[in-house]
């Protein structure tokens, strides 16, 4: 049996603090100054430079600087919003064919942010986007597995 059941000494953390209803939101990431988001007019220069051309380096650029410049700290809505319609504007563009090397050419951060705008542009579907983000989905998924789509479910910053 037990020699000491009345010690506590074995309690060396506070449970309490992982409690629900204390639980507070982060806000180191809004005292600095928050994102504000890709820049459309640099995204749509990217898009429009050759659209014609076999070349897709232009369409990976301008998916990586619009992932890079997610505003996922920031809490204005409108900010996501904006960026989320520029984010479709982008993949929309690129064709099915080019959409695997488009994907190889991103990192793991950058592959679970486009994932993030994948779930989010499935929320709100325009004409013809639903084929063209499940093509998306499909290669993220090929890439970088059921981790980056479980990363992008349990994780708490929305884009």
């Amino acid at each position: 049996m037990a020699k000491n059941t009345s010690s506590s000494a074995f309690r060396k953390i506070d449970v309490d603090q992982y409690n629900e209803d204390n639980y507070k939101e982060d806000d180191c990431g809004e005292s600095q100054s928050p994102p504000v988001g890709p820049d459309e007019k640099e995204i749509t220069n990217f898009i429009n430079q050759y659209p014609f051309n076999k070349n897709t380096f232009k369409n990976i650029e301008a998916l990586k600087t619009v992932l890079r410049n997610a505003p996922i700290s920031s809490r204005n809505q409108m900010v996501k919003d904006t960026a989320l319609n520029v984010v479709m504007q982008v993949l929309l563009s690129v064709k099915s064919s080019q959409i695997e090397e488009a994907v190889n050419a991103l990192d793991r951060d950058h592959l679970d942010i486009l994932m993030k705008y994948i779930y989010r542009g499935f929320e709100t579907p325009s004409e013809g986007s639903s084929g063209q983000l499940l093509a998306w989905h499909e290669k993220v998924h090929a890439v970088a597995g059921v981790g980056c789509i479980v990363r992008v479910l349990t994780d708490k910053k929305r884009v």
